[in-house]
């Protein structure tokens, strides 16, 4: 079963749409109506259509369709370039420039506040409580009330000299050196335990070690007495001699630190820099206790509990402490402090606690954070613009994320929603389908209007919007068990549990349930099993799916074989590059304090080869005419041998609309995961971990994802997959469903069983709402 776009219906006209166009109540006058005219961006084919302004508008459309390139490329980047043109020239010099998107017209557009799945960066300062302004108002709260009185609010920030740790300077963190990674304890000098570069046997560091009399040299360091032990790390200093010369001699931490960890990392010497790397780690301030405040923002109280202790509580405990506490001097803004914190435990967010670093976010748990900020916002009529809100989350989630999108409506703004859930699509006052296909294939309107039209249209998610995945008849039979004996990451509580072999297993439960630490805590380790997940594929901006999956190899020998050349000159990276862009086809210009400008290289044109390169073809194309190629057009053009077996699988895992040398930096969380499962696609015996791969899938492809994951078992294979979706939960062989609810009030498994008997059951929340999608 190959898994690729089912056809759609054909398309209308872009910018016609059904009698049933507006929602009810919806107004005529055409300045409530953001008037897209002409739209080209990416795929787009001159989309035009009206979209209604305080309304609630889902975007729907297979993968590739170009939703994104409607909603994000074109109105949100226009608004945004439009608001940026209202700052001074000077101020528009410090902010990255944006070209006007392909489109002939864009009218009544309002500010555009994008709400995205982009993680929330690197820096270690940043937390849920910074992030979300809850941790300043807790700030201000314990600087009003608390005992004893400490001093103003900023006496409660880590981010302020006057309330960080001196020690670890607010970071919570301090760093320490990894011994481990600069000796081996089972080997003695003479063996050459030391392990750091430049320190091998019969060097000059190693001599100070080695031939002072201060060690035996041919005793193993794990025999070394406490003194010994001590002295060979940590000794400051201390004269020696080495033959007639006389030395400082240092501990092997001491010089360490002084010699590689005291230096700009940059400007070291790669390998030097990799052991930097690996033997530094960072380790809980013992001063503060990893809290990043000092002694006296610790000593302050509030109803018994310090600052840290608020912090450091779950998001929903904490919510029932702040609405206990009664004080008219911080009356108001108590209440907005409530408030913040039942919209966090609304979302599902209510697992996290406010000293949560923000880099430590999935991608859904960073838009729903960022989305609690615009809940308390006191701007209205702006447009809200939401990239597949429902990700990561359970059903019984989904209904509270709901009620959240339609109170941003209520506050009278627009609110914009690309997304697939049927959940989500079923609140819409209007909805847009974009396809019919992906890629070259899509980019056209095939449907505008209600709900009750979407259904009657006859387009791929009117068909699909009211189908269900059905119940396994039979579910299939173990092969035998993989064993999880007393997991206690992060919420589990001492979980023991039997995945069973050779069948479709799901595992699930809300959002902070315990699932991703029950499987990627306990599984990644074992033998034969292979991860498949969302996470950043790394290589730079040459890397395409071509050069990832190995695909280039074949294309390369076959135009080599064709011409009678070397294969090299067929590679952007090597010989037959463009010298001008050096095989990348921009040019990428470093505009200092803005953003760096990419630009088509002019000598070449884009197509990242030289001319000569370039006159060389196989079937009438040349190199860069078949990198242009999406995965379903080189599988026509290479049917057999090695580039057809992985074009199959590409295509297999829903890739079809990919090009082949689409930068990996543009592709979404799912489509890495589905790139990754290609890979290993050609392996049998092995057992495979998804997480979420219903990730950015329309209706009508999640039907060909479990075909997909059916054919891997029938091949032999293992499938375990962490899926809220009820359409895979039903298709499963076997769920494990963790709760009963999240964080502490989580990490026990609820239910172990076919989905047939979870249903009958209806014992869980997942229960229940599978329950409801069966029927």
């Amino acid at each position: 079963m190959v898994f690729t776009p089912a056809q759609a219906a054909p398309e209308r006209e872009a910018g016609t749409r059904p009698a049933s166009d507006h929602p009810a109540g919806h107004p005529a006058d055409h300045h409530d109506l953001i008037q897209v005219r002409g739209a080209r961006e990416n795929n787009l084919t001159g989309v035009s259509l009206d979209i209604p302004k305080r309304r609630l508008t889902v975007f729907t459309g297979i993968s590739g369709s170009g939703k994104s390139s409607l909603v994000f490329d074109t109105i949100a980047a226009e608004s945004r370039r439009l608001i940026n043109e209202t700052y001074s020239a000077f101020v528009q010099g410090f902010m990255p420039t944006q070209p006007r998107p392909d489109v002939d017209a864009l009218r009544n557009l309002t500010t555009a506040i994008i709400v995205d799945q982009e993680r929330m960066g690197a820096n270690a300062r940043s937390t849920v409580g910074t992030a979300t302004d809850a941790y300043t108002m807790l700030r201000i709260m314990f600087s009003r009330i608390g005992v004893p009185y400490v001093g103003p609010a900023t006496a409660f920030s880590f981010n302020e000299a006057e309330g960080m740790c001196p020690e670890c300077e607010g970071l919570g963190k301090v760093s320490d050196i990894d011994v481990g990674e600069l000796v081996d304890r089972e080997r003695s000098l003479n063996e050459g335990a030391i392990l750091v570069p430049g320190f091998g046997v019969g060097t000059f560091y190693w001599q100070l070690f080695g031939d002072t009399g201060l060690f035996d040299p041919d005793k193993k360091l794990k025999d070394f007495t406490p003194d010994e032990w001590d002295r060979f790390l940590h000794r400051s200093s201390e004269k020696v001699k080495v033959g007639r010369n006389s030395f400082t001699y240092e501990g092997l931490v001491v010089k360490v630190r002084r010699l590689y960890l005291s230096k700009d990392r940059e400007s070291m010497r790669p390998h030097l820099r990799a052991f930097a790397d690996r033997a530094v780690r960072l380790v809980e301030c013992p001063s503060c206790g990893g809290t990043r405040l000092n002694e006296a923002a610790r000593s302050c109280r509030v109803a018994g509990r310090t600052i840290t202790d608020c912090t450091s509580m779950q998001i929903s405990d904490l919510a029932e402490f702040v609405r206990g506490i009664q004080d008219r001097s911080v009356g108001p803004m108590l209440e907005t402090l409530r408030e913040t914190l039942d919209s966090m435990v609304e979302i599902g967010l209510g697992y996290l606690s406010l000293n949560r670093e923000s880099a430590t976010l999935s991608g859904g748990e960073a838009q729903r954070v960022r989305m609690v900020r615009h809940l308390g916002s006191g701007l209205t009529d702006v447009t809200y613009v939401f990239d597949e809100p429902t990700v990561g989350l359970h059903p019984h989630d989904i209904q509270r994320m709901n009620d959240l999108l339609l109170r941003l409506r209520d506050k009278g703004n627009t609110v914009l929603v690309v997304e697939h859930k049927p959940e989500v699509i079923a609140i819409a006052d209007h909805v847009v389908e974009l396809g019919p296909g992906a890629g070259k294939h899509g980019g056209r309107l095939c449907y505008e209007g209600d709900l009750d039209g979407l259904r009657s249209s006859g387009t791929l998610t009117g068909r699909y919007f009211d189908h269900r995945a059905r119940l396994r008849d039979e579910p299939r039979k173990p092969t035998g068990h993989l064993r999880i004996e007393n997991a206690t990451l992060n919420n589990l509580r001492n979980v023991s549990v039997d995945i069973p072999l050779g069948v479709l297993t799901v595992v699930t439960g809300v959002a902070g349930s315990g699932k991703s630490s029950l499987i990627h805590g306990s599984l990644p380790q074992r033998d034969g099993v292979i991860i498949a997940d969302q996470s950043a594929i790394r290589g730079s901006r040459r890397s395409n799916p071509a050069t990832y999956t190995g695909l280039l190899d074949p294309i390369r020998a076959a135009f080599a074989k064709a011409n009678g050349v070397k294969p090299s000159l067929f590679s952007a990276n090597s010989e037959g590059a463009c010298p001008h862009c050096k095989g990348i086809g921009l040019i990428y210009t470093d505009l200092a304090m803005m953003a760096g400008v990419a630009s088509v290289c002019e000598a070449c044109e884009g197509k990242r080869f030289t001319p000569d390169v370039l006159a060389y073809t196989l079937n009438g194309k040349n190199i860069s005419e078949v990198l242009d190629m999406t995965v379903a057009e080189a599988r026509g053009f290479f049917p057999r041998g090695q580039a057809g077996a992985v074009l199959d699988r590409l295509e297999a895992v829903g890739l079809g609309y990919l090009g082949l040398g689409q930068p990996l930096t543009t592709l979404s969380g799912g489509e890495r995961q589905r790139l990754k499962l290609a890979i290993h696609m050609a392996k049998n015996g092995t057992t495979y971990v998804l997480d979420e791969p219903t990730t950015g899938l329309h209706l009508a492809d999640v039907d060909h994802l479990l075909a997909l994951l059916d054919r891997l078992v029938d091949d032999g294979n293992t499938v375990i997959v962490i899926e809220h979706h009820q359409a895979v939960m039903a298709h499963a062989d076997w769920i494990i469903d963790l709760g009963p609810g999240a964080g502490h009030e989580g990490g026990r498994v609820v239910f172990e069983g076919t989905p047939a008997d979870l249903v009958a059951s209806r014992s869980t929340l997942t229960g229940r709402h599978l329950a409801d999608y069966v029927a």
